[in-house]
């Protein structure tokens, strides 16, 4: 089979999110918005954490995803006993062989699910931060690259849920998005429960119909693409005028720092690129303000008690800061 070429120009871009997109779809039923602001963090190079109950189909989306791209998978189940050395492999003494060997941890793949994140203390959620943002590991002292491209998908049930644990601050932060994953519609609920039991055995997960349509090279080379396309200063002045509001914006009590701004940018430019654009928009950058700044802002105790959310404030933000006229 000939390996897949990487696409050279936006429209060719375009075209495999589509392609992409509609493989995906062929085992994950509905969730269309969710599918995209994925496909937007591969696209820029970023992890993302999906935060939602069980069941709604977050491991199936994150194997299909890797499916489309011929990529190793790698799945980690955070629990309360889990250690570092878990996910980051160790040094074990071979009696037989009368020497040490390295046992690689799971993280070694291209792209890793980190299913249920926050069910595990701080030390352990912690030992991802490094191979998020470094790419690399180290063990025994010793650094050791991941492959390439790698990409975390990380999910977390809601913290009101019993055995959950909040992610440290420094760890939310090196997620580029953060995607709320709700109930299906009805009608998508009735196809998914109709496809799930026609003629199958169990529940397992089933991505035998995605088609791999990209190569893990042919995603680097997406990332590059992206992080061409050109920014105009305006645009970019108003993606830091947002990051900025959030800490002057009444009921916030922490804002979002400058990696936020950094995030937008990164965000937009995966958004243009998969509309077939070099060019980035306002549109763009309010298409990824809620997933992209949600988890990086504290909002006051106050708020919280009359139920606001941060999607809540961030759409009144975003309504007051005025956009560069395109």
């Amino acid at each position: 089979m000939t390996e897949p070429t990487a696409p050279t120009t936006p429209a060719e871009a375009s075209a495999v999110a589509d392609k992409v997109r509609t493989a995906i779809g062929r085992a994950v039923i509905g969730q269309r918005e969710v599918i995209d602001q994925v496909l937007i963090a591969l696209f820029a190079a970023g992890h993302v954490l999906i935060e939602g109950v069980p069941g709604l189909g977050k491991t199936l989306l994150a194997r299909a995803l890797a499916k489309t791209f011929g990529g190793d998978f790698g799945r980690i189940q955070f629990t309360p006993d889990l250690m570092p050395t878990d996910i980051t492999g160790h040094i074990l003494y071979d009696m037989k062989n009368e020497r040490f060997t390295l046992r690689r941890g799971p993280v070694f793949t291209n792209l890793l699910l980190a299913d249920e994140i926050n069910r595990a203390p701080a030390k352990t959620q912690a030992a991802l931060l490094e191979v998020m943002q470094e790419q690399q590991v180290s063990i025994e002292g010793k650094s050791m690259d991941v492959p390439s491209p790698f990409m975390t998908i990380a999910t977390q049930n809601p913290l009101e849920q019993e055995g959950t644990y909040p992610l440290p601050e420094a760890q939310v932060d090196r997620f580029l998005l953060k995607i709320q994953i709700d109930y299906p519609s009805a009608s998508e609920e009735a196809t998914l429960v109709q496809t799930v039991t026609g003629n199958r055995i169990g529940d397992v997960l089933d991505v035998s119909e995605v088609e791999t349509s990209l190569s893990p090279a042919s995603v680097m080379g997406l990332q590059k693409l992206a992080a061409s396309v050109q920014v105009d200063a305006a645009v970019n002045q108003y993606a830091v005028e947002l990051v900025r509001a959030t800490r002057q914006w009444p009921g916030i009590r922490v804002g979002a720092g400058p990696r936020g701004g950094i995030a937008l940018i990164r965000a937009a430019r995966a958004v243009a690129l998969m509309a077939g654009r070099d060019f980035v928009t306002p549109d763009d950058v309010k298409l990824v303000v809620l997933p992209v700044l949600r988890h990086r802002m504290v909002l006051a105790p106050e708020l919280e008690l009359e139920g606001q959310t941060a999607d809540v404030v961030l759409h009144q933000l975003t309504q007051q800061v005025e956009a560069p006229r395109q």
